[in-house]
């Protein structure tokens, strides 16, 4: 129970602090096109057909597509919050394992294959050329720690949006069932209510974000420096 308390409190600091940095909002979007391409890649996975992606300035999308009615609806409405979770651990994980250029480099590439092949709408098209553009100055800079601080930034805006889009599901589902997205097509599919779908989502994220920062602080212990060893 003290590391999922831990995992809360430290998730609700992060949070807070993340918003005090200029220009923070802008890779909150980040979560926003990994989810939405969960929707896209199970799609086509199902065999179905990704019409587009739409990335709005308030950190929401909508994946438009066409699949076959019937359980396949079902991987479909999970894929969005479950796969942007695992990929929130990713990140962590690629860090613990000192590989942010490589983890640089796969934003990049999905931010390229979101604007190629996806996101039609200006402001997502605007955003995703913004994106790619700072990623790639960010694995190019010859400061370390600037590349370090800007990583873990966008991982930790990733980790907390993973959690905060089931919480806003589990009040949609509160007040509005049929607004609460893909918690909403859930139950339509299944008829298991949207509020249990947004609390088995955020349950999810928060096991992930438990493993991420269990990673994160795994590290932080092996590169401390022994009790009298020399600088």
């Amino acid at each position: 129970m003290g590391r999922w308390l831990t995992t809360v409190l430290f998730l609700a600091v992060s949070a807070v602090l993340t918003r005090w940095i200029p220009f923070s909002d802008f890779f909150r979007n980040v979560d926003t096109m990994v989810h939405e391409l969960g929707h896209a890649f199970v799609t086509l996975l199902l065999s179905g057909q990704v019409l587009y992606i739409e990335l709005y300035a308030n950190h929401g999308g909508v994946t438009y597509s066409y699949i076959e009615s019937g359980w396949r609806t079902i991987p479909l409405g999970l894929a969005g919050y479950l796969i942007a979770s695992i990929f929130a651990y990713w990140m962590f994980r690629l860090y613990a394992a000192g590989r942010l250029g490589f983890g640089l480099m796969m934003l990049s590439a999905l931010a390229v294959l979101s604007l190629v092949l996806f996101v039609r709408n200006p402001i997502g098209i605007y955003w995703l050329i913004g994106f790619i553009v700072v990623n790639c100055v960010a694995v190019i800079v010859p400061f370390n720690w600037l590349r370090n601080f800007y990583y873990l930034l966008v991982a930790f805006i990733c980790l907390e949006e993973s959690v905060m889009g089931p919480i806003t599901l589990i009040y949609l589902s509160l007040t509005n069932p049929a607004a609460a997205g893909d918690a909403a097509g859930l139950a339509n599919s299944t008829g298991i209510p949207a509020l249990a779908w947004s609390i088995a989502f955020l349950l999810f994220a928060l096991w992930c974000a438990k493993a991420a920062l269990a990673r994160f602080f795994g590290m932080r212990r092996r590169n401390r420096p022994m009790f009298g060893q020399s600088a």
